[in-house]
């Protein structure tokens, strides 16, 4: 059985449903403070999920999780995930993802469970040194949500000599899109990312969207960032599991499709799939954009056969079907 903390958000929840398909049976842990519990009773209805409510800064509700099910593996979700608020508040980030994890962690040696696949960021490299950005480009986060994440692979990598509890993380660049059959998708209640952002205003008009700068020394002057869709994210969580399974040591992987595309080419692509018409204005530079976040994606791919299947438009058509579903 697999433990998934933060399986009722966005990606964990289309982890769970990658998990549910190969036949895993799946505990969903989560404090539904971002996540939804109508999202986990979507996920029922696909496979054997059970559902408990609780946080990992409480003790007692992990204990409830390991006294009850027999744990083989974690994948962990569960953090707090936006940056401008990290700034602003650096100690709920620190206390929320970094004690937190270090609690899973504590109660995994307790149970002696061995294997976790964690949640990381492209956000631990920080600024770019070079493009695509490799795993062994130096990792110097810029804010705190970075940093925290970091906090977590340096503590992995201490539990991983001293107790054998061997981990792999994923480091994450732009994640798109949604289950391809509408089942799950992205559901913030406050929304920060761009595509679904412009999706919505589809629905709800009136709205401008800012490009940040048209002078970028890129394809067309625009930020170009690797999109990499949610259901290609997901199999990586299950290879990387196999990969554990399989007795792999700890390790790390950048996961991206080492293209990228361009703001502007992102406003074109919901364009052609909405059929609609989106007003964009272009404004000045942002402080601290970069003008290029591209993975190499070929250490993920030649050690757990992961290969990035879908394209950007495949993700906007996806994250679409899924935000008329949102809307009725």
């Amino acid at each position: 059985m697999i433990l998934v903390t933060g399986g009722a958000g966005y990606i964990g929840s289309h982890c769970v449903m990658a998990l549910l398909e190969k036949g895993y049976e799946v505990v969903v842990f989560d404090n539904l403070s971002t996540g939804h519990i109508e999202t986990v009773e979507r996920l029922k209805q696909y496979g054997k999920v059970e559902f408990v409510q609780g946080d990992l800064l409480n003790k007692q509700d992990l204990d409830k999780v390991f006294e009850k099910h027999q744990i083989d593996a974690v994948i962990h979700f569960a953090a707090v995930a936006l940056v401008g608020e990290s700034v602003e508040n650096p100690q709920k980030y620190y206390v929320n993802n970094v004690c937190g994890t270090i609690n899973l962690l504590g109660k995994m040696l307790e149970n002696n469970v061995k294997k976790i696949v964690f949640s990381s960021t492209a956000a631990t490299y920080g600024e770019p040194n070079y493009i695509p950005i490799d795993e062994n480009h130096p990792q110097n986060p810029i804010n705190p949500y970075g940093m925290s994440k970091l906090m977590i692979e340096k503590i992995m990598d201490d539990y991983s000599k001293a107790y054998d509890l061997r981990s792999v993380r994923l480091r994450y660049f732009n994640v798109a899109g949604a289950d391809s059959e509408s089942r799950v998708g992205e559901w913030h209640d406050i929304e920060t990312h761009l595509i679904p952002n412009v999706l919505k205003s589809t629905f709800v008009g009136g709205k401008q969207f800012k490009m940040f700068g048209d002078d970028y020394n890129t394809k067309d002057g625009t930020c170009v960032r690797d999109y990499v869709n949610v259901e290609d994210l997901a199999q990586a969580h299950l290879l990387a599991l196999k990969y554990l399974d399989n007795g792999g040591e700890t390790n790390y992987f950048n996961l991206g499709t080492k293209d990228g595309n361009s703001v502007k080419e992102v406003f074109e692509a919901c364009e052609k799939v909405t059929g609609k018409d989106i007003p964009v204005e272009v404004a000045p530079r942002r402080a601290g954009d970069p003008a290029s976040l591209v993975a190499d994606n070929t250490k993920a791919r030649q050690t757990l056969g992961w290969e990035p299947k879908r394209t950007l438009d495949d993700s906007i058509k996806s994250a679409y079907k899924w935000e008329n579903v949102l809307q009725g």
